[in-house]
């Protein structure tokens, strides 16, 4: 029996495998230099294993499944397509070159090919068709896990491939159409292995249910939101392919290109990028870190832990950025090398051509990922924060709204959360940028030896000496958005109240404060700016320090220079120019973020409103309102009560009427039931679901039967009533639109009686359980206030 192995093994490779004493460490050689008999007998045996396994779950699978072909197979994905197509071509020549090597064997000169090299290249060939056919077949019918498995099968083979591969080529020193094939065979199995890890679920719709294929029938709900779905942006649903190369812009694109994009032509967000999606993630992991410390949570913590996987992708992109553009000086001087004669193998001229061209794609594609997905990043914690803002500023205390004016709060909103939003985009300049900068000097000190020490000198006394810059812009950052938030309530508060500056004349008085307030302002925005001038120029300058340094010292050494270190040096300094000139932007980016982050956090910590639940109302609830020995102050404080010792029992169906002088605590009390207040004494227990009319109304802009609805579904029988109820049919019949008729800002077009009685209607239509009136006839004349009344 082994004499008829070793016979056949000699008639295949023409010569003994393994024939010297050490036979382990011959055939260790032997499978991982792809130029060996062992190599190609390995991969041929995987090969036949390959196709023995898929034919085996072919003929088992889909039989069963009794799909037609159309069925069958898709190529949908763009990902799929790439795949399939790739290593379907590659299996094609493959097969053309083991036809043409076997074809050389009829060829008396030609004589050289033996038996195992046609062998291996028609069995790597025909394995990669089969490949191909398997992974054009819908995960479903093969198993999503095998499919999976497969592919991880596939790429360690073509990882074994090509590592042989380039064995063979550093041993032999030569390159061959087979060893590119080889080296080439990898990327194909890594895009069969990106598609088995994103297959466990194939086409939407489509489900294997007994011998047939069904889409199921979408209920209501689904039927309301298919119009919606069609209209979110591709980028929800495009493949790996589509959003490394942003193909799922072109569609956009093409339509801007034929017509100028309208509002209805530009898509949806995606859910995850909503910022109603974002604030409910953040609040989740805000809630999950409470529960499992008692301590309070930092918000950047959070903010980070909701991001850290985006966060980590694009920080890989930017350090793949990093690395790209650094080995581009290492390429010039082994180009350099080459043309002066100093190469080290036969076609280092071609490899490093294909190299450089390789990380410049690279180098393109990861730097257009890393700003893409950190801007996105950005917009996601925008969004998030203003989220946040709004939702906090709905249930700020008394005392902490006496400290977060209207006009801060829009400041927040408008300019901090923006700055916050922005950093993300230069948080890893942080950090590539010092490792950038490690990357040259090690360049540097590789071309020109000492002298490199000169040109790090340089860079740590420029940083160095901006440092004590850098902590007085943050002292004059904080000190401009402090003036900006004083100005910007003045403002607020004058454009408010307009109509008394113009009935007493005092615009000029309140230019002056205004102008003042802006002088203010401008100081520390002119100091800020300058010092970040300062910066600027120092860092722009210091390529030019770095390079006259560095030469210096080379000349002062009497270190040579020829060509080769010489390019390499002008290109290493070329290298280290971008992040020292960007390193003054990272510092105003950082420390205004910082300062803006800072006040966002102080405003989200404020203390809140009484967070006690209302109870649901019940039919036999007997007390709708409660109160047990109250006491209430706005300041919290419980030595300064603003109502003490206040017992108040509200019966299911009663009619209570508070009266009292100017100041005695009547809106206090009403506030007090909307937990507006809070209660330092006591206990109080509110049932059921409440409208509230204000002294003052208070009107939204829009049309009036959007202030009536407030939301609410339209109930025509019910929307006449409440209007009839509150006397408003006269006052619809004058106006030109009736209910429709745009209100504009705060009322401002409604008579002081119209408003109120519009308010009134308003908590009319919401059939709550609980009316609060604040005399609702402030505003109204005695004949409409009767009318109302009765």
């Amino acid at each position: 029996m082994g004499f008829l192995t070793s016979s056949w093994i000699m008639n295949l490779c023409g010569i003994p495998v393994c024939s010297n004493q050490d036979v382990l460490s011959c055939a260790f050689n032997g499978i991982f230099d792809s130029s060996t008999c062992t190599n190609h007998l390995v991969v041929i045996g995987i090969s036949v294993l390959f196709i023995l396994m898929l034919t085996l779950q072919l003929l088992v699978k889909i039989p069963k499944s009794r799909a037609s072909m159309r069925q069958l197979f898709t190529l949908s994905s763009p990902l799929q397509l790439a795949a399939v197509l790739f290593s379907g071509c590659l299996g094609l020549v493959y097969l053309g070159l083991g036809l043409s090597m076997l074809g050389n064997i009829f060829n008396q000169d030609a004589s050289f090919y033996l038996p195992h090299w046609w062998l291996v290249a028609l069995s790597q060939g025909f394995s990669l068709i089969c490949f191909s056919f398997a992974f054009s077949i819908r995960p479903q019918f093969l198993g999503a896990s095998f499919v999976k498995f497969l592919s991880v099968l596939v790429t360690t083979y073509a990882a074994f491939i090509c590592c042989s591969s380039v064995v063979g080529i550093v041993a032999e020193k030569t390159i061959t159409i087979k060893a590119c094939l080889d080296v080439l065979s990898l990327p194909g199995a890594f895009l069969f292995l990106l598609y088995g890890v994103r297959c466990s679920h194939d086409e939407e719709g489509y489900q294997g249910n007994g011998n047939a294929l069904y889409k199921p029938l979408n209920a209501e709900a689904d039927g309301e939101m298919a119009d919606s779905d069609s209209q979110v942006t591709l980028f929800a649903k495009a493949g790996f392919f589509s959003k490394m190369s942003f193909w799922w812009l072109n569609h956009l694109m093409k339509m801007g290109y034929k017509k100028p994009l309208e509002d209805k032509d530009v898509p949806l967000l995606q859910t995850t990028d909503l910022a109603h999606n974002q604030y409910l993630i953040f609040l989740a992991k805000l809630n999950s870190k409470q529960s499992q410390s008692n301590a309070t949570p930092s918000l950047l913590w959070t903010i980070v832990s909701c991001h850290k996987r985006g966060i980590m992708v694009s920080g890989f992109f930017a350090l793949l950025k990093v690395l790209t553009l650094s080995i581009g000086p290492l390429l010039l001087k082994a180009f350099i090398n080459v043309s002066v004669g100093k190469g080290t193998f036969k076609y280092e001229g071609f490899v490093l051509a294909a190299t450089m061209f390789i990380c410049k794609c690279c180098e393109s594609l990861s730097e257009r990922q890393w700003y893409f997905r950190t801007r996105r990043l950005g917009l996601q914690v925008r969004s998030l924060l203003s989220a946040a803002i709004y939702k906090k500023q709905q249930k700020l205390s008394n005392s902490a709204k006496m400290q977060h004016s209207s006009g801060q709060i829009m400041n927040y909103v408008t300019v901090d959360a923006y700055r916050v939003g922005e950093f993300p985009y230069w948080f890893h300049q942080t950090w590539t940028t010092a490792i950038q900068l490690c990357i040259a000097l090690a360049i540097l000190y590789n071309a020109v030896g000492a002298a490199a020490v000169s040109s790090f000198t340089v860079i740590i006394i420029t940083v160095v000496g901006n440092a004590p810059l850098a902590k007085l812009q943050n002292k004059f950052q904080s000190k401009l958005m402090e003036a900006q938030d004083v100005r910007l309530k003045a403002m607020s508060e004058s454009l408010v109240h307009i109509k008394i500056l113009k009935l007493y004349a005092w615009e000029a008085h309140f230019k002056k404060v205004i102008e003042g307030l802006r002088e203010v302002e401008y100081k520390w925005l002119s100091a800020f700016l300058l010092r970040r001038a300062y910066n600027s120029i120092v860092f722009w300058s210091s390529p030019v320090l770095v390079s006259a340094a560095t030469f210096l010292t080379c000349y002062l050494l009497k270190i040579p220079l020829d060509a080769s270190n010489v390019f390499t040096t002008v290109a290493t300094l070329r290298l280290v120019q971008e992040p020292v000139r960007s390193i003054p932007i990272v510092i105003a980016v950082a420390i205004q973020a910082k300062v803006a982050f800072t006040r966002i956090s102080k405003f989200l910590e404020a203390p809140e409103l009484n967070g006690q639940v209302r109870k649901k109302y019940l039919v036999g609830t007997d007390y709708p309102i409660a109160m047990n020995s109250c006491s209430f102050s706005w300041d919290e404080n419980p030595s300064k009560p603003t109502l003490n010792n206040i017992n108040l029992v509200v019966k299911a169906g009663e009619k209570i009427a508070i009266c009292g002088e100017v100041g005695s605590g009547k809106s206090t009390l009403l506030a007090a039931v909307l937990r507006e207040v809070p209660k330092t004494e006591g206990t109080i227990q509110v049932s059921g679901r409440i409208a509230y009319v204000s002294q003052t109304a208070w009107i939204q802009t829009g049309t009036i039967q959007d202030n009536i609805l407030f939301g609410s579904l339209m109930d025509r029988e019910m929307y006449q009533e409440t209007l009839a109820r509150c006397s408003l049919l006269k006052d619809l019949e004058m106006l030109p639109f009736g209910d429709l008729t745009q209100i504009g800002e705060r009322g401002i077009n409604l008579s002081g009686g119209q408003k109120q009685r519009v308010q009134l209607a308003r908590a009319l239509y919401q059939n709550a359980d609980i009316y609060l009136l604040d005399d609702p006839f402030s505003a109204v004349d005695a004949h409409t206030a009767t009318s109302l009344f009765n």
